[in-house]
């Protein structure tokens, strides 16, 4: 109930912090609210992104959304958020990034019916991977890597969302993150190959039996999802993929 009150979105046509004139609401979370609006002095598209009201009350949310402002300022990446500034206006805490243009592939598979065969999916992954590696080399872990939080602009791929992002220095630590975010990318293709399957059977099967693939890419999926030795370096997994692709495109 309290969420409800004090939650309320900025109305549009407000202008934030002097600089950022609000359009309307683009979407919003569990902690954040997300603006479309434009710069007044430069008359650029900006994404504003507001920590929920409700959110301020405790030290961990707050601590969270720092975070989240630490780890988009190191991205420098052109398929990735680009920040700009954090700023507080009233006591709400904001921060600005550039605008991604593109549609977001949960909704490009939904309301399209977007398919993805077998040699589709891993190129898919195979684009995907050189964005994972520019956060591991930073050490950084995203840790939700998910087709909702990426989105797809003339056949290149954007990743967003780095509210669960973290950075570590521990070596140990960080390969079971990273092996998190390669989890993640074995959900996605199993995700991907099967928008071209369809059941004619009522009892569900595991992947394994319902979809019929090269045992290369069965390979790969069952290191990415952990059922086998997990992968530990990136490299590897491009490897891997590369492999299966091209027993594809020799049959």
């Amino acid at each position: 109930m309290y969420q409800f009150f004090v939650d309320k979105p900025v109305d549009n046509g407000t202008i934030i912090n002097n600089l950022y004139k609000v359009s309307h609401v683009i979407g919003s979370g569990s902690y954040g609210i997300i603006y479309y609006s434009n710069d007044i002095q430069t008359n650029e598209i900006r994404v504003l992104k507001q920590l929920r009201t409700s959110k301020h009350r405790t030290k961990s949310e707050v601590a969270l959304f720092e975070n989240e402002i630490s780890i988009i300022s190191r991205l420098q990446h052109a398929h990735m958020p680009q920040f700009y500034e954090a700023f507080s206006v009233n006591g709400s805490l904001f921060y600005s990034m550039n605008y991604i243009e593109g549609i977001n592939m949960e909704d490009l598979i939904f309301s399209t019916n977007k398919t993805f065969n077998e040699q589709e999916a891993l190129a898919f992954i195979l684009d995907l991977l050189p964005l994972i590696d520019h956060l591991h080399k930073r050490n950084i872990f995203h840790g939700d890597i998910r087709i909702s939080n990426i989105l797809m602009n003339k056949g290149k791929l954007f990743l967003i969302d780095f509210g669960l992002s973290k950075i570590e220095q521990n070596d140990f630590k960080f390969l079971e993150m990273k092996q998190e975010d390669y989890y993640d990318l074995g959900d996605i293709l199993l995700y991907l190959l099967y928008t071209t399957f369809s059941s004619e059977s009522k009892k569900a099967l595991p992947w394994t039996e319902e979809l019929s693939l090269e045992k290369e890419t069965v390979h790969l999926l069952k290191r990415l999802l952990q059922i086998n030795e997990a992968y530990s370096t990136l490299e590897n997994i491009t490897k891997d993929v590369e492999v299966a692709l091209l027993a594809i495109t020799k049959k």
